[in-house]
């Protein structure tokens, strides 16, 4: 990711503060903190977020209340890091091939 990239700072912050959960290829995160002991946060790269989930998810620990900290950021940071996300979150998905459709007849 560029350094020009407005998104950038949120970037930063989420490589720092998110990385060791959430896998997201912008950020150049694999979401490789300790399995063992806790379970990995959602492949950013596999599903979309809105500005709003992000936010909620991250002043609110998540969704579920499971395990994501609350308010990992805060304040301009948390909008930096949900502006982020939002933009890029997603964008590797890919759709799953379709069988063929075998028809009757």
């Amino acid at each position: 990711m560029s350094k020009e990239d407005p998104t950038h700072s949120g970037a930063v912050l989420f490589a720092q503060r998110c990385s060791g959960c959430h896998t997201l290829t912008p950020a150049g995160t694999q979401g490789s903190d300790n399995r063992a002991v806790r379970t990995e946060g959602p492949d950013l790269d596999q599903r979309e977020e809105s500005f709003g989930d992000v936010l909620f998810a991250i002043r609110n620990g998540g969704f579920s209340g499971a395990i994501m900290p609350q308010n990992i950021v805060t304040g301009h940071e948390a909008t930096e890091v949900a502006q982020f996300v939002s933009k890029y979150a997603g964008s590797t998905a890919q759709t799953t091939a379709q069988p063929p459709d075998s028809g009757s007849g």
